[in-house]
């Protein structure tokens, strides 16, 4: 589907545009897409890479031990799964065997993820793990250099604050970095607030 008609769609739209995608080859061995979860007006936009072979039985993101982490990632600063955050990936469809994602694949996906950030004008975008975060901010730099300070995303004339941290699934084999996550968190938080506060100043 071009690039500009994905622009025009709404949420039901959107879902069925991801839901009958054949645009890259991924399309033949998927069992289903994972268009991404959550309220539709959500403030919070969290962003991993793919789905992986429990998300594409299930249909959604992040599920099994590393969405249980994350829930619980989430909890720790006040936020629901169900009631906060919408929960997406930069590619719809799981790469067999959970390869790294093609530029192709990439490409061919970008713009449904480009809608889904410009439908729901998040206040804050959390990106997981290094391929979400070199896809999303453009760049081929390390998660390291990455964490720690606030990036931008652009949509529909909005700068949107970026805040880039580790997935689920490598805290999950990496403890000690868990401490560095919930730093990033708290930085998302800041951004939030702040961004907040811009709001209800201008309104």
């Amino acid at each position: 589907m071009p690039s500009a008609t994905v622009q025009s769609l709404g949420w039901d739209a959107l879902r069925s545009a991801v839901a009958g995608c054949r645009a890259c080859a991924l399309s033949e061995t998927r069992r289903q897409t994972v268009f991404g979860t959550g309220p539709e007006d959500a403030q919070w936009l969290l962003i991993g890479e793919a789905p992986g072979a429990e998300e594409d039985a299930s249909g959604e993101p992040f599920v099994g031990q590393a969405g249980r982490l994350l829930d619980n990632m989430l909890a720790a600063i006040g936020l629901s799964r169900a009631r906060d955050v919408f929960i997406a990936n930069v590619l719809k469809c799981r790469p067999p065997r959970n390869r790294d994602p093609q530029p192709e694949e990439v490409a061919c996906c970008e713009p449904f993820l480009a809608r889904q950030v410009e439908l729901l004008a998040p206040r804050v975008i959390v990106v997981m793990g290094r391929f979400a975060a070199q896809s999303v901010l453009g760049t081929d730099a390390s998660i390291a250099s990455l964490r720690g300070r606030l990036h931008a995303y652009r949509s529909a004339q909005r700068s949107i604050p970026v805040v880039v941290t580790y997935h689920p699934a490598y805290l999950l084999r990496s403890l000690g970095d868990k401490a560095k996550a919930w730093t990033d968190l708290c930085l998302a938080l800041a951004a939030f607030e702040d961004a907040a506060d811009a709001s209800r100043g201008s309104a």
